[in-house]
């Protein structure tokens, strides 16, 4: 007998490492449910996908219970076998400019945090049931700006990518007990649409690898620790960078 389908939802699907993650799931056969802010876009053409798109700004944490209702009505086995919390925002100035804490209003951090860290507990907390009912994993999206001031992310978002770090340890803590995994992969500087001006620098001077890297890497792991293979991975935070963090 063939094994039952795997289920996995993943937030900001709509490009960079959310498709990646999409296109290398889907080879191996799992059911992804993906949701972003945006309606579904038709340039996603992979098969099932207008069907498996949901609607949810994160920022929202009316929209945010909403959505764990609407992904428990299309579980239908009552088991999701991978949340991965992908999605992130990171406001700007004019001009694309880094916001620091003087030009960051409570607004900006309170969107920030809604998206970055106050969503993902609540989609785990949430969605608790069903990831224990499949043995499941949770990978958190951090980024190497979480350890380090970066010269393009503003304070918000580093701060957020911070405390997702711990948050993912405490999950860890707090889950493992029930069988469920929590993760974290910390992306550097990775190869998307939104790269910008003066990453080619970064590359040139801070990464040993003196490459950018490609969103299928940055998949693969994220498949890793949603795999058997990874069984007695617990509370890491994996360093996707090229050594940009040594």
């Amino acid at each position: 007998m063939s094994q039952a389908r795997k289920t996995m939802l993943l937030t900001g699907a709509s490009r960079g490492i959310g498709h990646a993650t999409v296109k290398r799931f889907q080879e191996e056969g799992w059911r992804i449910l993906t949701v972003s802010r945006q309606p579904f876009d038709d340039a996603c053409a992979w098969p099932e996908a207008r069907d498996s798109h949901l609607q949810a700004d994160l920022s929202d944490p009316v929209q945010v219970g909403e959505l764990i209702a609407l992904v428990k009505q299309r579980l239908g086995d009552g088991q999701l076998h991978a949340l991965v919390n992908n999605a992130g925002i990171s406001p700007k100035g004019p001009g694309g400019a880094r916001l620091g804490v003087m030009a960051t209003d409570y607004a900006a951090w309170n969107a920030v945090f809604n998206v970055n860290l106050f969503s993902i507990a609540l989609l785990a907390r949430g969605l608790f049931e069903e990831l224990r009912a499949a043995g499941g994993s949770v990978v958190n999206v951090t980024s190497i700006v979480g350890s380090r001031v970066h010269p393009f992310a503003g304070t918000a978002y580093a701060c957020s990518k911070a405390a997702l770090a711990a948050l993912t340890r405490e999950m860890a803590h707090e889950f493992g007990q029930a069988g469920i995994r929590v993760n974290a992969i910390a992306p550097g500087e990775i190869r998307t649409s939104i790269l910008s001006p003066g990453t080619d620098r970064i590359v040139q001077e801070q990464i040993p690898m003196r490459r950018l890297g490609e969103a299928r890497e940055v998949a693969e792991t994220i498949l890793y620790l949603c795999s058997p293979a990874s069984a007695y991975i617990n509370g890491a935070e994996i360093h996707i960078n090229g050594g940009q963090h040594v």
